[in-house]
């Protein structure tokens, strides 16, 4: 059974938007299966410049010299640096569609990669919506559906760079809000002084493999991947994050250009209790007062934020001459800042696929310090093989 949808004040209160299931949303929602999205609003980077790059590196944290340094890139496998796979979500992330009042959080990530995203590639991004499961109830957030986006990125050359696969969990806010209790944990987290020092003793160890090659033939099943520790989250880890071009749906902007799409769009926005300043609802990401009317505890990361840290372990251990040929991933709990997550994985299988790459197969994973496996994954990779060898 669904509701009667009641409309809402097109004000700005102090509190996100709340909406119900109803009859009415479903129908239109399902109305909207196959429709292709616009895409102005959310686009941050046209071309894959230099500087573009850099920025999207570093607000991941991943200063891979193939990425980030031209002299080393040049002697590498492209002979000019390249992109990390991750960098089309600094192009567009994602968009939003329909679902008025309720709240959302990414739950899934299905990604294969396709071609290199070069210095002075062109990407534009095209969205479908392709629909959405039937509601059902959970104890994490009442009643709730999962909707899908079909993103793809082609190149100035009509190639398909990548496509993506976002599912996003759709709540109303109010029942996410009761529930919140249940999900009560200790935040911030109250690291010790030693236990800090000994996680950045680990971050500052790690180190892309870099130019030695990964061989495929070398590599058995049950190989563990290095561990790559990101954290402990804070406050300009998100910020970075922003800057790098990856994520705002739409664009995070300010003064009379925020206020203008606020007020065409009033439930994009609530107003601060603090600063009496309009927030958007992605702020949910750095703003503990949002967080806690999404329903989390405080501010926590974005999920394809996650994503680009799986990304980053596997380029860290596949090596220069290796790629990335697909992900998966779920998001299973906040990662709230004060976090740490430690990403790995491990060889599950290797074979000679269909179009003829040497790929491994791995499961991967990222644990918090509560021992949560916050992304359970897969990922498939293309190593190099010995020369001489056959399949």
């Amino acid at each position: 059974m669904t509701t009667t949808e009641t409309s809402q004040d097109a004000g700005f209160g102090k509190e996100l938007a709340t909406g119900k299931f109803t009859d009415e949303m479903l129908t239109k929602m399902r109305n909207l299966i196959g429709t292709e999205l616009r895409t102005e609003a959310c686009v941050n980077n046209e071309y894959a410049t230099r500087l573009a790059i850099l920025r999207f590196a570093e607000g991941i944290g991943d200063d891979n010299p193939l990425w980030t340094d031209e002299e080393y890139a040049a002697a590498g496998p492209y002979g000019a640096i390249v992109a990390p796979p991750s960098f089309i979500f600094a192009c567009l992330g994602s968009v939003q569609v329909g679902w008025p009042g309720l709240g959302g959080f990414h739950a899934e990530t299905d990604v294969t990669f396709h071609a290199p995203i070069r210095v002075g590639d062109k990407i534009t991004a095209r969205v479908w919506f392709d629909g959405f499961d039937d509601p059902i109830e959970s104890s994490f957030g009442g009643r709730r559906i999962k909707d899908y986006l079909r993103q793809e990125y082609w190149n100035q050359d009509g190639e398909l760079v990548a496509r993506f696969i976002c599912s996003r969990m759709r709540f109303e806010r109010t029942e996410m809000q009761k529930r919140r209790s249940s999900r009560k944990i200790e935040i911030p987290h109250p690291w010790t002084d030693e236990q800090l020092a000994k996680i950045e003793d680990d971050i500052l160890a790690e180190t892309p493999r870099g130019s030695e090659p990964r061989y495929w033939d070398d590599v058995q099943i049950g190989d563990e991947l290095d561990t790559l520790t990101k954290g402990p989250i804070g406050l300009t880890d998100e910020i970075a994050y922003v800057a790098s071009g990856a994520a705002p749906i739409p664009r995070l902007s300010a003064h009379a250009v925020a206020l203008r799409r606020y007020k065409k769009h009033p439930k994009w926005a609530f107003r601060d209790p603090s600063t009496h300043a309009l927030e958007p609802v992605y702020s949910v990401h750095y703003n503990d007062y949002a967080a806690q009317l999404q329903g989390a505890q405080i501010a926590y990361d974005v999920g394809i934020q996650r994503t680009c840290w799986q990304i980053h372990t596997l380029t860290h251990w596949i090596g220069d001459a290796g790629s990335v040929k697909a992900i998966h991933g779920q998001y299973r709990a906040h990662v709230y800042l004060s976090d740490v997550v430690r990403l790995g994985g491990k060889v599950v299988g290797k074979e000679i696929d269909a179009d003829g790459d040497a790929v491994v197969h791995l499961e991967t994973w990222a644990y918090n310090q509560r021992e949560q496996n916050c992304m359970p994954g897969t990922a498939t990779v293309v190593l190099p093989r010995r020369s001489g060898a056959t399949a």
